[in-house]
């Protein structure tokens, strides 16, 4: 019986402990519980976590044994996530990504901790009024706030907690109707928001590389949330497995580059 003690982060301790059996002639076995050993013990922030995308994922990274401090607006009012509570490997804080202040006192809130994922979830459609004729310009520059600004926001408060990860990523859930490369119709507030922060992705990336942070945006794909409708393609759970095993394969050669739930790449 090997026992192998290991920390995880120069800043983190106790050590952490745990038992292998010997596999004889399988080293490979050893190797691939090793690795998900250190995948378990990893810190994921994950915005706009009260229902949708956001909740499946907080339960899918707590099932893996992952770190999850999970925000949202109003933790009051978020009764799934409350019930998850019980789970101590989950923190949910209270974050309205939108706000200098608030961002500030969540960042301090974590002061010296490291993170090794940050997934930037929260998003809104843009309200109901986006066609040409028809169009709610308020609802328009709020749409940029959340989708496009706070993303940014929070990515950059966050960046002295992800230089201490070995494995920094972060993922900002983006949608294929801001890719470029699609010819539509409709939808100018959220599909123009979603395009910008593909491009402030590509740029945070490049501006990044030489912290070895990771920064992707993804395309969740057409999901049966509020926001989706109820006559999308896949659920909240099967986006969420997707989204989950793309980000834990993530390396320096997937940044700056946008991706699809299923793992594979996505035209700009």
């Amino acid at each position: 019986m090997l026992i192998i003690c290991s920390r995880l982060h120069k800043k983190q301790s106790p050590p952490y402990v745990f038992i292998i059996w010997p596999f004889g002639k399988n080293p490979k076995l050893c190797d691939s519980l090793f690795n998900l050993f250190i995948i378990v013990m990893e810190t994921v922030i994950i915005t706009g976590t009260n229902r949708g995308i956001g909740f499946e994922l907080t339960k899918q990274f707590l099932q893996a044994g992952f770190h999850v401090i999970a925000t949202c607006r109003n933790p009051e009012a978020a009764s799934d996530l409350n019930n998850l509570a019980n789970d101590g490997n989950l923190s949910i804080f209270q974050l309205d990504v939108t706000s200098d202040e608030s961002v500030s006192d969540f960042f301090t809130s974590l002061s010296g901790k490291v993170v090794d994922i940050l997934i930037n979830n929260a998003g809104i459609i843009g309200g109901d009024s986006q066609d040409i004729y028809n169009m709610d310009y308020k609802a328009w520059i709020q749409a940029f706030e959340v989708n496009t600004l706070a993303p940014f926001r929070l990515s950059a408060a966050l960046i002295p907690n992800l230089k201490l990860a070995k494995r920094p990523r972060i993922v900002t859930v983006s949608s294929q109707m801001g890719s470029l490369n699609r010819k539509s119709t409709g939808s100018y507030a959220y599909r123009s928001s979603k395009a910008a922060v593909n491009k402030v992705m590509q740029v945070l990336s490049a501006e990044l590389i030489d912290d070895g942070i990771i920064v992707c945006p993804v395309h969740p794909g057409w999901v049966q949330t509020d926001m989706g409708g109820q006559n999308a393609e896949i659920t909240p759970h099967e986006s969420a497995s997707g989204l989950f095993e793309l980000i834990n394969s993530l390396t320096m050669e997937h940044s700056g580059r946008f991706w699809t739930w299923q793992g594979e790449e996505h035209l700009w």
